[in-house]
């Protein structure tokens, strides 16, 4: 009974925020591109975009939650405006207004060769790539502009490409949501491999969330058995909040393997999104709720080469504490800083301390044993 009424609580809480979000969600309207302006505080960010939704015209970047046959390229320039809080997007109106919001101040309509040319790095230098695969619920100017703001946040240099999948952008989405997620399974594989193979210099992270961890495990799996392990050894990734059964969960991995660079998890016991997600799902614990003090939990990360973190501590933006990685971002270069000797590139479970920005395991060896701090 009080499992039961947890659970009705944490409906109630997802689809209030939810539903508020809705109420003023952006239109396609605000990827009009306007006249930037100059400001010492502003920034402007480069967002290149491959996505499988259809472009509703062949000159726009104007794209529906309609799925496209073939993958659609595009080149966006958004600008943040002055006084831009970190972990926030300042949500343009009809009309944008790069003085006080996010706005597209440059965009262009590409084809695939003229993308990998631009993201390919020349010289010796290694160029590094960013790919931030979103979740559900996501209409593309909502990922558009949450990945500008991750950028400008995170202040890492790089080429940030968004992989934006169909999604319904709607709360009742949820199974149209997951089949189109699925749908766009060998397009990201590809477009993996496209990166790799463009440039050996290049350096290429995947940052996904919560239904797009999903997709981008399945695109893992299909690399695996493929035989493209080349692809495999060179990327780096990070699942915020992964939107994934567990038991699933283990035979991807089983069909992966361990990966050469260490598998990144970010989790939150108390994800209310992802508890409404183990309903509607049926099923078992979800990847993104995994108790990190659990021994189990650590002798599986390390088996896969997995690093498991718990970011409860950070503070989430809404009531369902899905979102904690927006903040992430923000904290990434200190994060990256002071984790250099603390084994921020070795697998096991951890904790990040929000107020020291470093991470530590709850366990310990004990003559040759596994315990808990």
């Amino acid at each position: 009974m009080i499992q039961a009424r947890f659970f009705r609580k944490a409906f109630i809480l997802v689809l209030t925020a939810s539903l508020a979000a809705c109420a003023s969600r952006p239109g396609p309207e605000v990827l009009e591109t306007v006249a930037a302006v100059e400001s010492p505080e502003g920034r402007r960010v480069k967002v290149y975009t491959v996505t499988t939704r259809n472009r509703v015209k062949p000159a726009s970047n104007i794209f529906d939650a309609g799925k496209s046959p073939h993958t659609n390229y595009a080149e966006l320039t958004v600008s943040i405006p002055p006084g831009h809080k970190q972990g926030m997007i300042e949500w343009p109106g009809k009309k944008p207004d790069p003085k006080k919001s996010f706005a597209v101040v440059e965009q262009e309509v590409l084809d695939q060769a003229t993308f990998l040319h631009k993201v390919k790095a020349t010289g010796s230098e290694p160029k590094r790539i960013g790919i931030f695969v979103h979740g559900y619920n996501y209409n593309f100017q909502e990922s558009i502009f949450r990945l500008a703001q991750m950028v400008a946040d995170s202040a890492i240099e790089g080429e940030p490409i968004l992989f934006s999948w169909p999604s319904q952008g709607s709360v009742a989405g949820y199974v149209a949501d997951k089949e189109a997620a699925t749908y766009s399974r060998d397009h990201l594989a590809r477009l993996l491999t496209e990166l790799t193979e463009a440039s050996k210099q290049n350096e290429v992270f995947v940052f996904a969330h919560s239904m797009g961890g999903w997709l981008t495990v399945e695109a893992l799996r299909q690399l695996k058995l493929q035989g493209r392990t080349d692809v495999l050894n060179r990327l780096h990734v990070v699942l915020a909040a992964p939107d994934i059964d567990e038991d699933v969960f283990r035979v991807q991995t089983e069909v992966i393997g361990r990966m050469k660079n260490p598998l990144t998890i970010l989790v939150s016991a108390d994800d209310r999104a992802l508890a409404v997600s183990k309903i509607l799902s049926a099923s078992t614990q979800r990847v993104g709720t995994l108790d990190v003090t659990d021994p189990k939990v650590q002798e599986v990360a390390v088996a896969y080469n997995i690093q498991i973190i718990d970011i409860s501590a950070i503070k989430g933006p809404d009531a369902t504490n899905h979102s904690r990685f927006v903040d992430a971002a923000a904290l990434y270069p200190a994060l990256t800083a002071r984790t250099q000797t603390q084994g921020l590139n070795e697998a096991g479970a951890f904790v990040f301390d929000a107020a020291a920005a470093t991470i530590s395991s709850p366990f310990r060896i004990v003559s040759g044993v596994l315990k808990q701090q």
